[in-house]
């Protein structure tokens, strides 16, 4: 059996390892799927030493059937919809907009509370690191990808500390680039591969992009990994 990561600061700074092309160039952007995500590209960036910020994505579900997918919402207003969801079951547009209405809200609602009146970060243009904790499925991560393609990125890069082979491998003809530090067979579940797997809350996500938009502020030794391995 592969070795776990003690935590998600760990598995960052190994996945950072990986990246270090992306060092210090001034048009790359790590973008982390709260809340998982953001201890890892917390650590990502600081070794990059490139910004970081969030990268928020809702599924819409079909109502009454919440977990089949008819569509994503994301960060910056994008939507994008599964049409072949949509046109199978006939869903009419007032009711995708209704479901899509509320999800643009939680994203709202969440980027106000992470951000704490930062503005969103611009992406056209620019390479952006897409980072999560792993990937077992890449549902979430290909409607986060789909969302942020139609902000026009140069690039897109998914990259993440552990992952299902074949996930990684479906991955690879979406995106430029795909990193997955681990990828252990078989996978099973992405808590399986870290020591310490409890939830990050928001409060954490608060704090360490607080630290990400200080000047120097990623620079604090072991203050990162102190603060995941208390959540």
């Amino acid at each position: 059996m592969a070795i776990r990561f003690a935590h998600r600061t760990e598995a960052g700074e190994e996945l950072a390892r990986k990246l270090m092309a992306y060092a210090r160039r001034p048009d790359v952007l790590v973008l982390a799927l709260p809340r998982g995500g953001v201890p890892v590209g917390f650590a990502v960036a600081r070794a990059l030493e490139v910004p970081l910020d969030v990268f928020l994505v809702r599924k819409l579900g079909v109502p009454g059937q919440e977990e089949l997918a008819m569509g994503a919402v994301a960060s910056g207003g994008v939507r994008v919809l599964n049409r072949e969801v949509v046109e199978l079951l006939r869903i009419p547009d007032s009711l995708i907009e209704a479901v899509a209405t509320r999800e643009r809200q939680a994203i709202a609602r969440r980027e106000r509370l992470y951000r704490d009146h930062r503005p969103a970060p611009q992406v056209r243009a620019q390479t952006v690191i897409l980072v999560d904790d792993g990937l077992a499925t890449g549902a979430t991560m290909r409607a986060a990808v789909a969302a942020l393609r139609q902000q026009r990125p140069a690039r897109v890069v998914v990259a993440v500390p552990t992952a299902a082979p074949e996930t990684c491998a479906e991955l690879g003809a979406e995106v430029d680039e795909v990193v997955c530090a681990r990828t252990p067979q078989p996978f099973y579940a992405v808590g399986l591969w870290y020591a310490d797997f409890r939830q990050t809350t928001d409060e954490e996500v608060r704090a360490l992009l607080a630290r990400a938009a200080r000047p120097h502020g990623a620079a604090e030794p072991g203050a990162a990994a102190q603060e995941t391995r208390a959540e």
